[in-house]
């Protein structure tokens, strides 16, 4: 016979690296900023759309750009068991374009205003709030070319992050104008950079697209970049208009901005409006969330020749953020608002169906298992975060009654033990 005591301890197992796992009471925050934010969105009338987790790889490489870093670097790809290559989503508009074209969504009204949210993946280097599976809720707004879309995607963005108290926040604005204008302001971009002593992967991306090397973050690069003209100074009069249209309708909406004429997205697909929401609170990875409009990338996936705006809002940087501020939303402790503490089994019996009742009326409820005594039950109702607590014992079953304490008020009154009377003492008119 084998000892059991004698067999060698199997090893801990752990999460996968820059994957956070978000367990309670923390997964309280992260779940009240999620569904805000996608509340939000559909007080604004964007509708849900639930995306596959994973793409052919073709969709991203077409859609997001070879030049990315995204793509050349931080895909999860791989093979399936058909020999197809496939991709974990890294971002959320090429498959949101995908799933319109292939639905006949933008055969009907237009705009197409569409909201999901849930995780995405890239291969990255983890560090705070710069994970491998990271979280966001995006919007994306397909079929009409208008400065008023653009400034109420942005404002909407605005309003989720207010929504759930955070204001250290700053939102920063450019146009990367449109065809009539990108393709000169990229041959004197270019003409710039090849006169610099660029290593090789640098001039390579110069070649395939400039813009991305204005996003470069070495010291070196940024200090000869000094001098790079600026897509601001090279807009079309058509972009330079549109562009005009939505800062005085941010001006107009109250929604605060600063122009930085050097912001350089991680995507290929943005056209004229781009925008990043920063917050200096999260130190190196200070991006919460951002956008812009993609005209272009319809037609470049096989549709027709639509444009889009649409924004990612990151759950977990602003969920950073938040802690950064200080800010603790109201209710996160609140695990549910009513728990009751039975006295004996038969009292534990008794509780279950009261508490069934309760859950059925749609009030949030919970109970001590194990049969604790009353002060190990209370505790647990502290540690539920609930406002009323139940109490159920001898006593009160002979006289066919529950004992209601309002934990916040320190009183107790005795209510027939009967889910309506429970429900008028729980939830006073």
């Amino acid at each position: 016979m084998t000892d059991s005591s004698q067999a060698p301890k199997l090893a801990a197992l752990s999460g996968p690296k820059g994957v956070p796992d978000y367990v309670p009471p923390a997964s309280a925050t992260f779940i009240t900023v999620r569904d805000e934010f996608a509340r939000q969105a559909r007080i604004a009338g964007y509708q849900h759309i639930e995306l596959p987790v994973f793409e052919d790889t073709h969709l991203f490489a077409r859609g997001v750009g070879e030049s990315t870093d995204i793509v050349s670097k931080e895909m999860y790809t791989f093979a399936d068991r058909g020999d197809r290559s496939v991709t974990l989503r890294p971002e959320g508009t090429a498959g949101v374009m995908r799933s319109v074209i292939e639905h006949n969504l933008d055969r009907g009204y237009l705009p197409v205003k569409l909201n999901y949210y849930g995780p995405f993946f890239r291969y990255e280097r983890p560090q705070a709030g710069r994970y491998r599976q990271l979280q966001q809720v995006g919007v994306e707004a397909i079929g009409v070319d208008d400065p008023l879309l653009d400034a109420e995607v942005i404002a909407l963005a605005d309003r989720c992050y207010r929504s759930v108290g955070l204001t250290g926040f700053r939102l920063e604005l450019t146009s990367l104008g449109d065809h009539t204008c990108r393709p000169q302001y990229r041959e004197k971009l270019q003409d710039f950079l090849f006169a610099l002593p660029l290593d090789e992967d640098t001039r390579r991306r110069a070649e395939i697209n400039p813009l991305r090397v204005l996003d470069d973050k070495r010291p070196e690069m940024q200090e000869m970049l000094a001098d790079a003209p600026l897509m601001l100074d090279h807009l079309s009069e058509e972009s330079r208009a549109h562009f005009d249209a939505v800062t005085s309708t941010l001006d107009d909406l109250g929604v605060e901005y600063v122009i930085n004429p050097r912001m350089v997205r991680g995507l290929d697909y943005y056209t004229k409006t781009t925008f990043e929401f920063v917050h200096d609170g999260l130190g190196a990875q200070s991006g919460i969330g951002g956008g812009g409009r993609y005209d272009g990338l319809m037609a470049q996936i096989g549709g027709q020749d639509l444009s889009g705006i649409g924004f990612g809002l990151g759950v977990d940087r602003t969920v950073l953020a938040l802690e950064a501020e200080g800010v603790r939303l109201e209710g996160v402790d609140k695990r549910v608002e009513v728990f009751g503490v039975a006295i004996g089994e038969a009292a534990g019996r008794r509780m279950s169906l009261l508490v069934d009742a309760l859950r059925a009326a749609g009030i949030s409820a919970d109970m001590s298992y194990g049969g604790r005594g009353l002060k190990g039950a209370m505790k647990g109702a502290d540690r539920a975060g609930a406002s009323y607590a139940l109490v159920l014992g001898e006593r009160e079953l002979e006289g066919g009654v529950v004992a209601v304490k309002n934990l916040a008020e320190h009183t107790q009154v005795d209510v027939a033990l009967d889910v309506d009377a429970v429900i008028k003492a729980v939830r006073p008119a």
